[in-house]
């Protein structure tokens, strides 16, 4: 398995901000204030990330251990959790740049009220989101681990095979 692809990213930053652009101008189209987020969306998303720091580090704990201290189905699901991590993030985060951007045209300015919120929006979703990338280079496997240079084992079977236990992925060397 390969990282995420930062294309990949960028383009859920891409939704999530014409997402928050969309949702700004058609409530401005229709009079209606602007779209606030609720101050408990930036907590969840911190509990999100104090959650995934929880497993990638009991994780990381293991892989320092030793290879057969760690369960691979337990990394392969902290691996999912932190590139899910990283989409959510890079998502919400763009959200919260629309929700903000929206307010940059205006000719009054916003009440703190208004903005906070949206910021601390950004700012928890790009905090989820390099939590994410952090926790997914800690699933990594260290170069060497294995001895064997070309990824198969001595029994001739691929990485990901059935007698593997492999904490996640081995970095491809692609960044």
């Amino acid at each position: 398995m390969q990282r995420m692809s930062q294309l990949a990213l960028w383009a859920a930053l891409s939704i999530g901000m014409a997402i928050g652009l969309f949702v700004q101008f058609f409530l401005a189209s229709r009079g209606k204030a602007p779209l606030s987020p609720p101050l408990s969306m930036p907590l969840m998303l911190v509990l999100l990330v104090a959650l995934m720091l929880i497993f990638g580090l009991r994780l990381r704990q293991q892989i320092r251990r030793g290879t057969g201290a760690v369960n691979p189905f337990q990394a392969v699901r902290v691996l999912a959790l932190a590139r899910a991590g990283q989409i959510v993030g890079a998502v919400f985060g763009g959200f919260g740049i629309g929700l903000l951007l929206s307010l940059l045209g205006r000719t009054v300015p916003a009440a703190l009220e208004v903005w906070l919120p949206m910021l601390l929006t950004v700012l928890s979703g790009f905090t989820l989101a390099v939590c994410g990338i952090i926790i997914e280079r800690i699933c990594q496997i260290p170069p060497g681990d294995d001895g064997n240079a070309d990824g198969a084992d001595e029994r001739g079977s691929e990485p990901g095979g059935a007698g593997n236990d492999q904490p996640a992925f081995r970095d491809g060397g692609a960044d």
